[in-house]
């Protein structure tokens, strides 16, 4: 992508992460404890970032209201609707990820 120009770049980024969300949005029964142990992200660490990012460019964003665009809704709202408990293997696997000295991307 060296050849793209800045502002290009950034479109497509832009246009990538908004699909990223689209496929997340798709795919709810993804939790994330399951993007955590597979990747070590989640949903919530895309609000972390995105209102980081904002905080970083002077633009007032705050973590709820970057969580509820990464969501699609409130917070509260989609963990009624869409969050699982997790199993027992899913919460030893992320311990033992986060043991490992791997950090949370968030």
């Amino acid at each position: 992508m060296q050849h793209i120009d800045d502002a290009t770049r950034t479109e497509l980024e832009a246009a990538a992460f908004r699909r990223l969300l689209k496929h997340l949005d798709e795919h709810k029964e993804v939790q994330n404890i399951d993007l955590m142990n597979l990747a070590g992200f989640c949903r919530n660490c895309f609000s972390k970032w995105l209102a980081a990012a904002a905080d970083e460019r002077g633009v007032e964003l705050s973590y709820d209201a970057a969580r509820e665009y990464v969501y699609g809704m409130p917070y509260e709202e989609w963990k009624v609707k869409y969050q699982t408990p997790a199993s027992a293997d899913k919460l030893e696997a992320l311990a033992a990820r986060h043991s490992h000295g791997e950090e949370k991307s968030s």
